[in-house]
């Protein structure tokens, strides 16, 4: 069974793009980014945007990105994945993310871990615009302290 990521969030003038890879059971369940509860991810971006964005409601989240110029989306569109480990991703087909990056006018790529900055990488090649890896959000990703994983996300907030 294939499963599908959700359509990009995305507001009138974003200067940012998050990429993670494909949404996990949870997060499809609830169809969510980030849904899962363990998922640092809305902790994170919190932090770096001064923001306690995990005790909102999901759409109130989505809601302060957009204003904030923060995209959010998927490099992958499609793919087979039995469980929520990029690594057990296969089949994939990609989201048409560098033809939105040029119609949007972002100025920075972040990816949320090694595997969305090497699929992109893989399908789209060098990004033309300046682009950091971040520590995944990722509960799979427990080798670095949430303090630490803060430090690197904070790179968001210099390009917004």
């Amino acid at each position: 069974m294939r499963i599908r990521s959700f359509p990009a969030v995305v507001g009138p003038r974003p200067k940012v793009l998050i990429l993670g890879t494909l949404p996990g059971i949870a997060s499809l369940r609830l169809t969510q980014y980030y849904g899962h509860p363990q998922n640092k991810f809305w902790e994170l971006l919190g932090s770096a945007l001064n923001e306690d964005l995990r005790s909102l409601s999901y759409a109130r989240r989505l809601k302060r990105l957009k204003a904030r110029g923060v995209a959010l989306w998927d490099v992958v569109s499609d793919a087979r994945r039995p469980g929520s480990l990029d690594a057990d991703i296969r089949g994939e087909r990609h989201n048409e993310v560098a033809a939105f990056l040029k119609k949007r006018g972002i100025r920075a790529i972040f990816f949320n871990g090694q595997v969305a900055r090497r699929m992109y990488l893989r399908k789209f090649g060098e990004p033309t615009i300046p682009a950091f890896l971040l520590p995944s959000s990722s509960p799979a990703y427990a080798s670095m302290t949430r303090k630490a994983k803060a430090r690197g996300w904070r790179r968001v907030r210099a390009y917004l």
